[in-house]
């Protein structure tokens, strides 16, 4: 055999594998990237079912405070020697003539004491008291002058006779309502401020793993654009997913909660809380405000994690 021959015979290592432009400077799977997916998929689930929260009062407070104001109360109080039922039909009449009214009912005086009922409770006689009556006037709109319109039209002709026009319980209304809108606002920020806390950590310590990697990239003349950039697309892909689920968890539940309600709404408590809450229905603007949350998250993710680096390769020279 021949030296030639002997030398082909002999075993060849193995070649070195090519280098690949491609390869990522950060690790696309690791346990850290995955906790990150969870936190940030959590804090976007709390942040839409927070800011969903809050738009669900604001509307029930604005239905509310509609159903408030389109009725105006009547009550006749009846004095020693009154013709109580010939004052009620003289108010009544003076409330269907009047500009913005569509509808007026006087209650009867058994239905006023039935009013009564579940306070004063049923062993009291309550024939022995005198109960106002009460005249519900269905108002067209909501305008000042038809209401004082009517107020000075019935102390006038009727003087025993007191409008309420439910302002002070429609403005308590309101009232709690932005209080509650507030405190979800406050919610809502504090878990971005928690968000953004947790993704800059992450990023440090991306940055601290694989530091002498950037550093001998940033000494050999990378620019300090090119290593941000690869952070960035990493962490933008971490919040993308993270926000993803987290939205896409938040409006099933809300789905959920919707049908939920419908199926309940004919149980003994359903109208109740329906007319508390609402029938836990978002509006198509609702489910967009949840697409513009998750959509927010994970920008902030990607432009925080650049924010981060940059500093870092800045510190560097």
């Amino acid at each position: 055999m021949s030296a030639a021959e002997a030398d082909d015979s002999r075993p060849k290592p193995a070649p070195e594998p090519a280098f690949d432009r491609r390869m990522p400077l950060i690790p696309g799977d690791s346990i850290a990237g995955r906790a990150l997916i969870v936190v940030v998929a959590i804090m976007t689930f709390l942040a839409c079912l927070t800011a969903g929260s809050a738009l669900l009062v604001a509307e029930a407070s604005h239905a509310w405070r509609a159903d408030v104001l389109s009725d105006v109360t009547i009550q006749v109080k009846p004095g020693p020697n009154d013709d109580v039922d010939r004052i009620v039909e003289k108010a009544a009449a003076i409330a269907a003539k009047s500009v913005g009214a569509a509808n007026v009912r006087a209650y009867s005086a058994d239905e006023s004491r039935k009013l009564l009922r579940p306070w004063l409770g049923d062993r009291l006689d309550l024939t022995l008291l005198p109960v106002p009556r009460i005249i519900v006037v269905r108002m067209a709109g909501q305008s000042d002058a038809d209401i004082a319109a009517l107020r000075a039209a019935l102390a006038k002709d009727a003087p025993q006779a007191d409008l309420d026009d439910h302002r002070v319980w429609a403005d308590r209304i309101g009232l709690m309502a932005g209080a509650v809108v507030a405190l979800a606002l406050a919610l809502f920020v504090l878990m971005i401020v928690a968000m953004a806390t947790a993704i800059g950590f992450a990023t440090r310590g991306a940055v601290a793993e694989n530091r002498e990697i950037v550093e001998v990239l940033h000494f050999v003349g990378a620019s300090d654009r090119f290593v941000a950039n690869e952070f960035h697309g990493h962490f933008q892909r971490l919040g993308l997913q993270g926000a993803a689920i987290g939205g896409g968890t938040a409006i099933a539940f809300f789905l959920a909660a919707e049908g939920l309600s419908r199926w309940a709404a004919n149980s003994p408590g359903g109208a109740e809380i329906a007319a508390l809450f609402g029938s836990f229905a978002l509006t198509l603007t609702g489910y967009v405000s949840l697409l513009v949350v998750a959509a927010v998250v994970a920008l902030l993710t990607g432009v925080l994690s650049r924010r981060i680096v940059l500093r870092h390769l800045r510190a560097l020279q």
